[in-house]
């Protein structure tokens, strides 16, 4: 099973540099999207149906901004839209399919970047998904978390940690969070196989970050414990170049 996670800021700018010949390229069983800023209509969707996707949208309720999606290979046996927040639900940030070995998640956390408003925006989500998570856990354990987590978890996972060190998604508050979210029960399925550093999924179009490689890790596959054993690949797949974040690949045998 081949699940991958990408932050596409823009499915129809994605689309436009070739995202649907990547995806049949990379022949995903799940593919979690975040950032799609999109409805359905506004996209050839037919193009994914002809691949043998069955395909879930959950765009925010404002306008080219937000939202997540999930395409699928697999037809859900139940579709949760949202988490019944509604701050959140608004900006269309939670998307879950409920698949015969695993249910999958597309997440998109808040970035904090633009201000003290969204910083405590911020916060109050990591706190709110904490709980949500907690509940649902406990009712579906056999949870995959993709997404973009807006969060370098480590010091290994950012390009310059000392000058990024107040800088949101730096700081210590969110990676104590970050922390303290994966030690709730979840394996960080890319480092399970992976300790090299500079190894990013996201760069900022300033200053040729993306050729100098100056980036973070800000997107993950979060994988419940008790999954492991049907860990079996995880890779950053950084020739992808339809945004400014990269796909993440997770392989699980079932």
């Amino acid at each position: 099973m081949r699940i991958i996670t990408y932050n596409i800021n823009g499915i129809r700018a994605a689309m436009n540099k070739g995202l649907a010949d990547w995806v049949k390229a990379a022949d995903p069983d799940v593919l979690c999207l975040q950032e799609i800023k999109a409805t359905p209509d506004q996209v050839n969707t037919a193009v994914f149906e002809e691949m043998g996707y069955h395909l879930y949208w959950y765009p925010a309720q404002k306008k080219g901004y937000s939202g997540v999606a999930i395409f699928s290979k697999e037809k859900a046996q139940h579709v949760e839209y949202g988490c019944g927040i509604e701050q959140y639900d608004f900006e269309g940030r939670v998307l879950r399919i409920d698949l015969s070995h695993c249910s999958v998640m597309s997440v998109y956390h808040p970035s904090g970047s633009s201000g003290d408003e969204r910083q405590s925006f911020k916060m109050k989500w990591l706190s709110d998904f904490q709980n949500y998570i907690n509940d649902l856990k406990a009712r579906i354990p056999n949870l995959v978390l993709c997404g973009d987590y807006n969060i370098c978890h480590k010091a290994i996972d950012i390009h310059n940690p000392k000058s990024n060190a107040n800088t949101s998604g730096f700081l210590p508050e969110e990676r104590e969070w970050m922390e303290q979210f994966i030690g709730s029960g979840f394996t960080d399925s890319f480092r399970f196989f992976n300790q090299e550093p500079h190894q990013y999924s996201w760069w900022s179009y300033r200053a040729g970050s993306r050729g100098k490689n100056l980036g973070w890790r800000i997107d993950y596959n979060l994988v419940a414990n008790h999954l492991e054993p049907h860990l079996r690949h995880s890779a950053i797949l950084n020739d992808a170049m339809h945004s400014d974040h990269c796909p993440v690949l997770l392989e699980m045998g079932f």
